[in-house]
């Protein structure tokens, strides 16, 4: 299961930085929206929120390279 350690782990990483600085780049508003329901618990929001932020082909590049990362 992915919990936020894992989350907050990869954050920290090259991809991990660079996938943030590109939601925060074109969609700073979601991404603050997505930081607040987390905060609070909602994570079925968070997850919604996160699933349309990361729908664009340059977010799943990075994931890509995020789960490669991780497996290897």
């Amino acid at each position: 299961d992915f919990s936020m350690q894992e989350a907050l782990r990869l954050a920290k990483t090259p991809a991990g930085q660079q996938l943030l600085a590109l939601l925060q780049k074109q969609n700073g508003d979601q991404l603050r929206q997505a930081m607040n329901q987390a905060a609070a618990g909602n994570y079925a929001s968070v997850q919604n929120t996160l699933a349309s932020l990361l729908s664009n082909p340059e977010a799943q590049a990075l994931l890509r390279q995020l789960q490669e990362g991780n497996n290897g």
